[in-house]
């Protein structure tokens, strides 16, 4: 079904450039008039226009850092004067993705129409979380569109940068092992056999390492097809259980931080967005109660959310926020030092954002040296795996003066 609203058609088009060179593309608008002016502006000529079918299902998906990017564009917008509809609007006839014209062709019809920005955004929660909906109707309150709209950009910003350097501190060390383990198998069934079907020839004892591997090998052959649907029914069952079970998903949170360096990085990152969180409602005029509900949400990790709920319940009771975090013995030394000259100062959100920062610098710090240590532990790691199944396969052949003598 092609996006409709009462103002928004996604037409695509045909045309040829200057040089004569046939080009394509997509564009929401009012109407075909308004698609062919607008590229007549850009020196095209226009061979096609049409509406657009199947949006549902065509192009790329919304990513976090599309919306991380829209904020931006929005922020970028506001503060040149450019009027929130018109915004929207520009954004919804110009982005590249289909998914997202829609959606901001749907919020550019509301906003028009007269329903408050935040709402027009709560109508998409998978793409706009309750926290940043409560930004924006903050926002809207108190008249500061354009600097909530900077800070919620730099947050987002910031935000997507430190997960993607997380996922790298564990994408690396996994899609290793998992390449190690498949070329393992492989040689385990296709290439041992090859070689113990030589060995038969020998007629002496195998040396006890390659015995080991052959056996290795005729049990994977012979209970592959088990072993397989195993692992991958266990670990649909591992994921299912992380999704559906809370209890399960808290333990396996407390398990990673357990995991030598990589903890570490997922504990400074589960600080940095703590504090980003935190300073960045506070600092949009939302009490400091319901900003912690939403660090709670932004944590990432079991054990700081239940601190955090922990440290929420002490404030609502008339404890100081650094009082009440050094209660939880689950937040470093400096962290509960810094909020509470925060405190003191009455510049606690600019405390917050230094500690963000501070706990950023050092997720790149562990993440650029885990990957310069991991670097040679894997070469090592590889090279007695493979290295071993190929001595393993050759001692036979080492040993053969011995056995003729």
């Amino acid at each position: 079904m092609a996006v409709k609203s009462k103002d928004f058609i996604n037409y695509k088009w045909v045309g040829q450039n200057r040089r004569g060179k046939v080009i394509k593309g997509s564009v929401c608008a009012r109407s075909v008039e308004l698609v062919k002016a607008d590229l007549r502006k850009q020196n095209i000529q226009v061979t096609e226009v049409k509406e657009q079918k199947n949006l549902m299902g065509d192009g790329p998906k919304i990513k976090p850092m599309d919306i991380a990017t829209l904020t931006r564009q929005i922020a970028t917008m506001l503060s040149a004067g450019v009027p929130l509809v018109q915004s929207i609007e520009l954004l919804a006839q110009s982005h590249d993705k289909v998914a997202m014209r829609k959606m901001l062709a749907k919020m550019c019809e509301d906003v028009s129409s007269g329903t408050p920005f935040n709402q027009a955004l709560r109508k998409f929660p998978y793409y706009f979380d309750k926290l940043y909906c409560d930004l924006v109707q903050a926002a809207e309150a108190s008249g500061a569109m354009e600097k909530i709209f900077d800070q919620l950009a730099t947050y987002k910003e910031k935000g997507e940068l430190l997960k993607s350097k997380i996922k790298k501190a564990m994408m690396y060390p996994t899609v290793i092992v998992i390449i190690a383990t498949i070329v393992t198998g492989i040689l385990l069934v296709y290439v041992v056999p090859q070689f113990e079907d030589m060995f038969k020839g020998f007629g002496a004892e195998l040396p006890a390492f390659t015995q080991f591997v052959v056996n290795c090998s005729r049990f994977l052959q012979a209970w592959w097809m088990v072993i397989l649907p195993i692992l991958i029914i266990g670990g649909v069952a591992f994921l299912q259980a992380y999704k559906r079970s809370q209890k399960f998903h808290d333990n396996v949170d407390l398990a990673t931080l357990s995991i030598p360096a990589v903890g570490n990085i997922i504990e400074k990152g589960c600080l940095a967005r703590f504090a980003s969180t935190l300073a960045t409602t506070f600092a949009a005029g939302i009490p400091l109660v319901d900003a912690l509900l939403s660090a709670k949400g932004a944590a990432g990790n079991a054990k700081y959310a239940q601190a955090i709920d922990d440290v929420r319940s002490d404030v609502m009771g008339g404890m100081q926020l650094n009082t009440a975090m050094k209660a939880t013995q689950v937040f470093p030394a400096m962290l509960n030092q810094m909020v509470m000259i925060g405190e003191e100062a009455g510049s606690l959100d600019s405390m917050l954002n230094k500690i963000a920062s501070i706990y950023q610098a050092e997720v790149d710090d562990a993440v650029d040296g885990l990957s310069s240590m991991l670097e040679p532990v894997i070469m090592v790691f590889l090279g007695v795996v493979i290295g071993g199944l190929v001595i393993a396969m050759y001692l036979p052949i080492f040993t053969m003066g011995s056995v003729i003598k």
